[in-house]
């Protein structure tokens, strides 16, 4: 049986089927010890402990602020001492655990995490900080990053969607220079995305065909329009190429980001603001244990 411990967020560590689940797969055998957190910081340090003591598997368990948090903690570590990972979907929007397709429901999703087997995948460096899912850059993180917990949790992943319609009013774009391994940009951009994950903020889909193990990233970027060309915004967004005029969408496995005023980033739900970014693909970085069959998984 394995040997882990359940990362979980202190706001959701008393729902009664979360203690129902692990009560149960600790009947089954499984080692299962729960570690809670109160703020940002206890993570990254009960993933140390994790690695020090030599746990199998460690299961971050709230959204995707905390999966952030368990990934970048497991990025720290040696090699040889990183626990595989699994997750328990608890947050607003769950955008790395819906594209995985990780059931929310505590058993199903603890079960997995404990059952299934782990398989290699990629994680991003942005600068010295880690994410696994989306770095989103410009109008996108503003929107992540100024929408109150209440207004999440009363609408759902929805707050982000009203709280876009708020911004946009009164947004200006970004003056920005890019290059990447093959692909060169200085200009204004309105929303940039590096994508290891397919969506974020609470269900938007960004880069559709993205995989979370195939060693490359995929970089969206999308400029401001005017309204006579909605025809050909739309159709870039159904068919989106690096050639697009409005919405560009390329891989590749790094990239760096500059410009005049610090751009506000949003890793995975946690923000990061700088003038200049170096995001770099680390392939095969940890291993993540999610459904067979899982349409993010080449």
């Amino acid at each position: 049986m394995v040997n882990a411990h359940l990362i979980i967020n202190g706001k959701k560590a008393g729902i009664p089927a979360i203690r129902d689940a692990v009560g149960l797969l600790r009947d089954k055998g499984h080692n299962l010890q729960v570690r809670v957190t109160w703020e940002y910081g206890d993570g990254l340090r009960y993933v140390k402990e994790a690695g020090e003591v030599g746990v199998d598997l460690v299961i971050a368990g709230g959204g995707d602020g905390t999966v952030n948090e368990i990934s970048h903690g497991l990025a720290l570590l040696d090699q040889e001492k990183r626990p595989a990972m699994g997750i328990l979907p608890l947050g607003t929007a769950n955008d790395f655990a819906t594209c995985c397709t990780i059931p929310t429901d505590p058993l199903a999703a603890l079960k997995l995490a404990l059952e299934g087997k782990p398989v290699a995948v990629d994680l991003i460096q942005a600068n010295e900080r880690f994410f696994i899912n989306v770095a989103s850059a410009g109008f996108g993180a503003a929107v992540t990053n100024e929408t109150p917990a209440e207004l999440k949790n009363f609408l759902a992943g929805g707050a982000y969607t009203l709280m876009g319609m708020v911004k946009i009013l009164n947004f200006s774009p970004y003056a920005v220079r890019l290059k990447a391994e093959n692909y060169e940009y200085e200009g204004e951009a309105v929303i940039g995305a590096i994508c290891n994950g397919r969506q974020a903020g609470g269900g938007q889909v960004l880069a559709r065909n993205a995989f979370i193990n195939d060693g490359v990233f995929d970089v969206l970027i999308a400029r401001s329009f005017p309204l006579n060309a909605i025809e050909q915004v739309t159709a870039e967004i159904s068919n989106p190429s690096p050639n697009g005029e409005y919405l560009t969408l390329f891989q590749s496995a790094w990239l760096e980001s500059f410009a005049d005023e610090p751009i506000p980033v949003n890793l995975d739900g946690e923000p990061l603001k700088s003038k200049t970014v170096r995001y770099d693909l680390l392939p095969g970085a940890i291993r993540l244990t999610v459904p067979e069959n899982c349409p993010c998984v080449k």
